[in-house]
């Protein structure tokens, strides 16, 4: 089984060990496969899916493949709908690959069509790899999860409760979560956790997911 990924460093660390013995190839961060890099290929990763939907209107013709796509901030049948691509995505599947979340299993899985779940059963399995089905809508269910708990832990400092390691030391004692709050926004990045709650706030307009004006500067600030 011949593999390519596609991504940063950081989040192909992430994939499970089992993944690691099998043939593969790396994209570097921010390179753009081409038709011939996927010559070959039976599994691609696209880890940076998110930042590239673009991509989605070429991988729809390389049906030779089955493709894993970093979709947790966007819907991948309106991607498909944005790019007027007609066929049938029945090799396509969204994943959640922020830090942590692919080495654990079962992996949360979107599909845009029912004709890929047979195709993503098979592959998952001959990779050993439990999964849940999830359904194809913005922010899945774990990266839903841990920014609404980052977002409400922003608010409970802006509001001078408790500081930022106080809070992270208050949910891993309570919660026996495996990190507290700001530890899990500087792991998986406060640039992408503010980018799925504007995404998710975007798609339900639900007061959950409204951006916490502290949360905000912090990502606007710039990195050195």
């Amino acid at each position: 089984m011949s593999i390519l990924f596609i991504g940063p460093e950081n989040r192909r660390q992430s994939l499970p060990a089992s993944l690691a013995a099998l043939p593969a190839r790396f994209l570097v961060a921010g390179a753009q496969p081409t038709a011939a890099d996927l010559q070959g290929v039976e599994l691609v990763f696209d880890l940076e899916f998110d930042a590239h939907p673009e991509r989605l209107g070429m991988y729809a013709t390389q049906t030779h493949c089955f493709f894993f796509l970093h979709s947790n901030r966007i819907q991948l049948a309106a991607v498909a709908a944005d790019l007027g691509v007609r066929m049938p995505l029945f090799h396509v599947a969204g994943i959640n690959a922020w830090p942590d979340c692919l080495a654990a299993t079962p992996w949360e899985v979107s599909v845009a069509t029912e004709q890929a779940l047979p195709v993503l059963t098979e592959k998952l399995h001959a990779l050993e790899i439990p999964f849940v089905r999830v359904a194809d809508r913005v922010g899945m269910i774990t990266p839903r999860i841990i920014c609404m708990i980052i977002n409400e832990a922003y608010y409970t400092l802006q509001e001078g409760t408790a500081s930022k390691a106080d809070i992270d030391l208050g949910m891993q004692l309570g919660t026996n979560y495996p990190h507290g709050p700001f530890a899990w926004a500087e792991r998986i990045g406060i640039k992408e956790v503010r980018s799925l709650l504007e995404a998710m706030y975007n798609d339900t307009h639900d007061p959950r997911y409204k951006l916490c004006p502290l949360l905000k500067t912090e990502s606007l600030a710039p990195v050195f």
